[in-house]
């Protein structure tokens, strides 16, 4: 089959030659320049190399930037890494501040616990609370110590701060402890500086009211309450709280004792008062003691000495 005669092969043929002649001649020329040594050819090849190969920066610009993307992306990786590493660092800081906050906490009770004055002839146990059975019906805490520990049933528990209750239950190690916001908590106590005498009832709530005063009207909020130690319940002189003016217009007592954060109490020791059996000098003496002897009996008259001594015939 005859070949057209308008067929673009003919015309591509003869043209590649063209071309590729031109770039062997452009080449050889380009060789043979590089080659001259003339003053004159190595200006023209400085001048030649000054035009374009600064241009060549366009062809490099790919390379540059992907150069630039390996580094950012390794310097995000150490940077992932070490946020990594700074979040772990934190959380074990704030695990160790609270550490350090709980540690502060239970150093400032102890501090408070340490700092209240007491009886010199007062001994105490300090215990740890355990666990608070608090409850609408019934104020209570647990402490770590027991009938181990000497703890005995009736004893008296202060906080750093002032009277927190009374000991209602002792096993080997632990003890309960009433407080006296239960409601069968009764405190004898006393207000200064007025003296008056009054029981501290519990009843279940943060402040406990003020019953059997002589003369409320001697008192006046702000008044400190102290344990008066009638009946041998508590110690003389415990801080208990001050008065306020509850919303019922009652007498009522603001605990000194820190509630929300019991930590640490102090078991104080008090001994039972003795018990007095001589009836003392004050009380008049028993009439046997004083009658002394029997007296003889009288003589009949007539009846000598002698008959009545039952002498010999």
């Amino acid at each position: 089959m005859a070949r057209n005669a308008t067929d673009p092969e003919e015309f591509h043929r003869p043209l590649r030659r063209v071309l590729i002649g031109l770039l062997v001649l452009a080449l050889i020329g380009l060789f043979t320049l590089w080659r001259i040594d003339s003053p004159r050819v190595e200006r023209f090849r400085a001048a030649l190399i000054d035009r374009f190969v600064p241009s060549m920066q366009w062809a490099m610009a790919p390379v540059t930037w992907a150069a630039d993307v390996m580094d950012n992306f390794q310097s995000y990786q150490r940077l992932l890494a070490q946020n990594q590493q700074l979040r772990e660092e934190l959380k074990q800081m704030k695990q160790w501040k609270e550490a350090a906050l709980q540690l502060e906490q239970k150093n400032a009770r102890l501090l408070d616990l340490n700092q209240v004055r007491l009886d010199p002839r007062l001994t105490h146990v300090t215990g740890v609370v355990l666990a608070d059975s608090g409850s609408p019906f019934r104020q209570s805490v647990l402490l770590n110590v027991g009938a181990r520990d000497g703890i005995i049933d009736g004893w008296a528990t202060m906080d750093g701060l002032g009277l927190v209750g009374r000991i209602s239950g002792v096993g080997e190690k632990t003890s309960r402890v009433i407080l006296l916001t239960d409601s069968n908590s009764r405190v004898p106590v006393v207000v200064q500086p007025s003296g008056q005498r009054a029981i501290l009832s519990g009843d279940n709530g943060d402040l406990p009211p003020l019953d059997f005063l002589e003369d409320p009207a001697e008192i006046r909020p702000g008044d400190q309450v102290i344990s008066s130690g009638d009946g041998g319940v508590f110690p003389a002189g415990l801080l208990v709280g001050s008065v306020v003016l509850g919303t019922d217009k009652r007498l009522r007592v603001a605990l000194a004792a820190d509630y929300q954060r019991l930590e640490f109490l102090r078991v104080l020791r008090s001994h039972a008062l003795e018990a007095i059996t001589d009836q003392g000098a004050l009380l008049a003496p028993d009439p046997a003691e004083v009658q002394g002897p029997p007296a003889p009996p009288a003589l009949r008259p007539g009846v000598n000495a002698s008959a009545a001594g039952g002498g010999n015939d």
